[in-house]
């Protein structure tokens, strides 16, 4: 891999211009077909084998008319000086009414006053408005017709307020891909010292997401890649685009300083740096497209879209990045040693040298150390409780949480997320006294409010009927309501099938979907891993050493997001708004993002320390010789990605908020607790021990060289390096280079 690679960049710097003229059409090419695509297809909620799924499917089957799956408003009004009932009240009411149904794809909106949809006090009342195309179809002239149609209506006397998912416009904006590029560019000034050396990680970031995004574009209506399918693209394509470039640019500019010229350094930059970078990238692809496992459409969508980017950036950086670095020539020079004076006027080592060797002399005092923070960060998992964020959960400074508290102290926080019951007859029978039955029955229930009238079908075969719940759509209650009404008894004590729909009996089935789906996709996507692993650092310890690892992170990250968004530790600090229910998605798309971009650092830093031990090196020097060349890039790729994740924190979307703060800490933990403390101490602890391979698998595994051992006699010629016996004491500091065979029996 290593000699394939090292061709490849030696074949790219001597080719400079063409290469980078083919990158430069092909973000051109794509940006053409990109203009002429058509627009991309809405996304694609449906939740295939839910219960809720199916009751939509019968509803848009029997009742075509209510467009079961169109989006929805929810208008509130509330008189500030006597009550909504009253006569000039009334009429502003109606006239509004009137309005909202002259928009554009609405179907009839309810009148409160004929529904009664008016609150015991008589302060409050809400019209419902249906429209005859989901959220995701719904043209911005008709956001727009809603919005000043209430701004309108609202006067000193009469508040009026919108919620639903027909008001939640696509998120627009660039700054928080912004604000993370700017975090990244001073990082890199830092680490570099050079502007031109720091600006080429992020061009070529920019320029890979842009291919991505224009590709998404491009494939959106031939692979049906919804509308909003390239978020996910975006926020891992620049992550991993900055650091897969940082890691190749910081290695060419090493192998400058031990005396290399510029062809022989870009060769060996793109065939170990490289090979870390394909490899860590091939994590981050199996991870992403293991989504598609849940059975989800949006979530396979997005991580199929994301893998795409990342396959994109590995590319440029073992292609694009050595045809730049050929063509800026003489102006990025080598890296230049920082000189740390001590008492003595003798050499310094480096703050990652000094703590390397800290953790190699107390292994066991950091290994401590590092699982008990971790595992305490992480109880708060035991607690964690998930849902989909709702219109509870917006600022209050928005209409829609305004709205949402308007019904909650007018008429019960029910209201705000009623559940629809679908009744259909058994061999095809009437299903008006079974569904009156089932009302009836629903109706004894302590945890509903009020139910609604059934309403049959033409055919007479299916009814629905609206039931309240007594608690919040969120609650933990609701969701026991939801599978009470879902029990089989109910369906057979009527002779009828009996099926729950609504945002809030959605929400039940996905945050079950995902559940139910966890554990297998966390066996795929690190059992896969493993096998990776195993063939990257030929061993069996350190694969299994990285992957509890990354559990500790994962669980630690979800341990902070249950304490800020669901116990509401530093909220305000944070931004929400109200703490509830952490995001349903936000367990697996953990596992799946934080795995990818875990196994980053697991082998850019350990195949330092790796190569360092082939080279010669004993395993406890290894690592302090890792973390010699590895430490400082590795810590700003890191910060990059903290700081790239973190922008989105000040989205004003509780779900943007909510993955950007898990994946910011979990990256974070990963990093700075697992990948800098953890792991050298268990590595120290191990000893050569580490580094083995049953000799029956040594045999099947291939030798991929990562490490460039074969690149390094090829380059320096046969003879420059005597192999190194690795059975010779770890405890004593070999300098010798160059190995013999890369594992043992």
């Amino acid at each position: 891999m290593a000699t394939f690679l090292s061709r490849l960049g030696r074949f790219s710097f001597r080719r400079r211009w063409p290469v980078a003229l083919l990158w430069v059409v092909l973000l051109v090419g794509t940006g053409v077909l990109a203009g002429r695509a058509p627009a991309p297809p809405p996304n694609d909620f449906s939740m295939p084998g839910t219960e809720a799924q199916q009751a939509y499917d019968l509803l848009e089957e029997s009742f075509p008319e209510l467009s079961a799956d169109g989006a929805t408003a929810r208008v509130v009004f509330r008189a500030e000086d006597g009550k909504i009932t009253d006569a000039e009240a009334k009429k502003a009411v109606q006239e509004t009414v009137r309005e909202l149904g002259n928009g554009p794809q609405v179907v009839p909106v309810t009148d409160p006053y004929a529904t009664r949809s008016v609150s015991e006090d008589g302060s409050t009342a809400y019209a419902q408005v249906s429209y005859e195309v989901p959220a995701s179809k719904l043209e911005e002239s008709t956001r727009d017709a809603l919005q000043d149609t209430v701004e309108h209506a609202a006067s000193p006397e009469l508040t009026v307020e919108v919620g639903g998912n027909a008001v939640n416009a696509m998120a627009g904006g660039h700054s928080s891909e912004a604000l993370g590029l700017a975090v990244a560019a001073v990082v890199l000034v830092i680490t570099f010292g050079s502007l031109l050396a720091a600006g080429l990680p992020l061009l070529t970031a920019i320029l890979g997401v842009g291919i991505g995004g224009l590709a998404i574009k491009v494939l959106a209506e031939p692979l049906g890649l919804g509308s909003t399918t390239s978020g996910l693209a975006t926020m891992i394509g620049l992550a991993v685009g900055i650091d897969y470039a940082l890691f190749v640019v910081s290695r060419y500019r090493a192998e400058l300083a031990r005396g290399r010229d510029r062809e022989d350094a870009a060769a060996h930059a793109v065939g170990t740096a490289g090979s870390a970078v394909v490899f860590a990238g091939l994590t981050v692809i199996i991870a992403l497209a293991g989504l598609s496992v849940v059975g989800i459409p949006l979530l396979t969508q997005m991580g199929l879209a994301a893998a795409g980017t990342v396959v994109i950036a590995v590319l440029i950086a073992v292609m694009l990045i050595p045809a730049l670095l050929g063509i800026c020539g003489g102006r990025i020079g080598p890296a230049r040693a920082k000189r740390r004076r001590g008492e003595d006027d003798s050499p310094k080592p480096a703050m990652g040298v000094r703590w390397a060797r800290f953790v190699v002399r107390r292994p066991v005092i950091v290994l401590l150390g590092g699982v008990a923070l971790l595992g305490a960060i992480a109880v708060p998992v035991a607690s964690l409780e998930m849902g989909l964020p709702g219109d509870e959960s917006k600022p209050a400074s928005t209409t829609q949480r305004r709205a949402y508290d308007l019904v909650a102290e007018g008429f019960g926080p029910g209201y705000n997320g009623p559940l629809t019951v679908v009744v259909q007859a058994e061999g095809g029978g009437n299903a008006q006294d079974a569904a009156r039955d089932v009302a009836g029955e629903i109706r004894a229930r302590e945890d509903v409010a009020a139910v609604g009238q059934p309403k049959l079908s033409a055919s007479g075969e299916t009814a629905v009927l609206t039931v309240v719940p007594a608690t919040a759509p969120s609650s933990a209650e609701t969701a026991d309501l939801v599978h009470a009404l879902r029990a089989p008894a109910v369906a057979s004590d009527h002779d009828a099938r009996v099926l729950v729909a609504g945002s809030t009996a959605m929400n039940v089935d996905v945050s079950q979907k995902l559940s139910d789906a966890l554990v297998p996709y966390l066996g795929l996507v690190v059992g896969l891993a493993f096998l990776l692993l195993i063939a990257v650092f030929r061993s069996l310890l350190v694969p299994l050493k990285a992957a509890l690892g990354f559990l500790l992170s994962v669980l630690a990250g979800l341990g902070a997001v249950v304490a800020v968004f669901q116990w509401g530790w530093l909220s305000s600090l944070f931004g929400v708004a109200v703490p509830g229910p952490v995001m349903s998605m936000m367990p697996i798309f953990m596992v799946g993002v934080v795995f990818g971009l875990a196994m980053d650092y697991e082998v850019f830093l350990v195949t330092r320390m790796r190569e360092a031990y082939v080279h010669g090196q004993s395993s406890k020097n290894a690592v302090v010789s890792g973390f010699e060349h590895s430490a400082r890039v590795v810590t700003a790729a890191a910060v990059i990605m903290i700081s790239v994740f973190a922008a989105f924190m000040g989205s004003d979307e509780q779900m943007l908020k909510t993955i950007g703060f898990g994946l910011a800490a979990a990256v974070l933990f990963d990093a700075f607790v697992v990948r800098m403390a953890i792991v050298p101490a268990v590595l120290a602890l191990l000893g050569r021990r580490a580094w083995r391979l049953p000799r029956w698998l040594d045999r099947l595994v291939p030798d991929l060289d990562v490490e460039g051992e074969r690149l390094e006699r090829d380059l320096d010629g046969p003879t420059a390096h005597a192999p190194a016996s690795l059975d010779a004491d770890p405890d004593l500091a070999v300098e010798t280079a160059g190995s013999g065979r890369s594992s043992v029996g």
